[in-house]
């Protein structure tokens, strides 16, 4: 009997495209950027201007070899949002308004968090 993969469990997260965020944890904890992507299935997203790799590329096509650099993953468990109003992190809580949707309220200074315009 064949054996069957396991899916992986998704990790919910409030954290979205273009949102502003802080790392807390790893080499890069400090900086600060913006959401270029976010991988729900793997829990994690890509910041921008954060965790750069470098990676050597071969000369193929008549083209030289060069290096490339790009931003990796990072947990979404080592970033947290940046409150609206003063710019430094917070938890999230979520608010269910009357006509039905979701608004994510900042726990620090209890601002709604607007949804990015991409």
């Amino acid at each position: 009997m064949a054996r069957q993969a396991k899916e992986p469990k998704r990790i919910k997260t409030y954290l979205r495209r273009g949102d502003r965020v802080r790392v807390m944890r790893g080499r890069d904890a400090g900086k600060e950027g913006t959401i270029l992507r976010v991988d729900r299935k793997r829990g994690r997203v890509i910041v921008e201007g954060v965790n750069l790799r470098k990676r050597h590329m071969p000369p193929r096509g008549g083209e030289p070899g060069q290096i490339v650099t790009f931003e990796a993953p990072i947990h979404v468990s080592n970033v947290m949002l940046l409150d609206p109003t003063d710019g430094r992190p917070t938890r999230v809580r979520f608010r269910r308004n009357p006509d039905g949707t979701k608004d994510r309220i900042a726990v620090r200074s209890g601002a709604v968090i607007p949804k990015a315009t991409n």
